[in-house]
């Protein structure tokens, strides 16, 4: 069976993250054998995710591995996750917690419709992710049925098998270093045709984003121009 790779970069030391991160914590909780789940961790990291990410997946060429590009803010809280991801990337070629099934023009996130952070409705939303510090998290968002296949999905935890990105060419584009980098990786993944949805797996967020920065309002001038919206 294809080992699954967790890929995160943190601005942490490897000893900080072990100690003192939401992943690298919670990772200590699964005594799993290296051969079935791996960390490719970028720490003291000051890169963009993008950059880190298509590193990861450049390694992957001659390592093939289920890759899971994560955040390090977050509690993995599910016993059965490798078999949820196994199970995930068997039914979807890109695999999300939260996604939306439709995009419309100008949308600056997933579960946006309008710059002004109007939520999209309900029925277009999909997945579930828990908010907080640690289990049992301050609260759960409910966005809608998981399994549902997606033009959108969060950037939090991102799935794939390494060979189908081989295969396709599908990467992430250095210019957006944190924000938009999952956006656009949807946009691309659709251009060829690959299928994305959500899956259910238990996880705690610890961030809420950072949505309304300069820094972001710069990514989505970026990210609209890249697609002339």
């Amino acid at each position: 069976m294809k080992p699954i790779r967790l890929v995160c970069g943190t601005r942490s030391t490897r000893q900080q993250f072990s100690t003192e991160t939401a992943l690298g914590r919670s990772l200590k909780l699964y005594n799993h054998d290296a051969q079935h789940a791996q960390l490719h961790l970028f720490d003291t990291n000051s890169r963009g995710l993008s950059t880190i990410y298509n590193e990861a997946i450049r390694y992957a060429e001659q390592q093939p591995a289920i890759l899971v590009f994560i955040h390090d803010d977050i509690w993995l809280q599910d016993f059965f996750w490798l078999e949820r991801i196994h199970e995930a990337v068997a039914r979807f070629d890109v695999v999300g917690l939260a996604g939306n099934t439709r995009r419309v023009p100008r949308q600056p996130a997933w579960a946006f419709v309008s710059a002004d952070f109007k939520w999209d409705e309900r029925r277009f939303l999909s997945g579930t992710v828990g908010h907080g510090k640690g289990f049992p998290c301050e609260n759960v968002s409910s966005f809608g049925p998981a399994g549902q296949e997606c033009k959108l999905l969060d950037g939090l935890m991102l799935i794939a098998d390494s060979a189908k990105l081989v295969e396709t060419g599908l990467r992430f584009d250095d210019q957006f270093k944190f924000h938009f980098y999952d956006m656009d990786f949807c946009r691309q993944a659709e251009l060829k045709g690959l299928r994305m949805g959500t899956w259910p797996l238990s996880v705690v967020h610890e961030s809420g984003g950072a949505f309304g920065t300069p820094s972001w309002r710069e990514g989505y001038e970026r990210y609209l121009r890249k697609y002339g919206e």
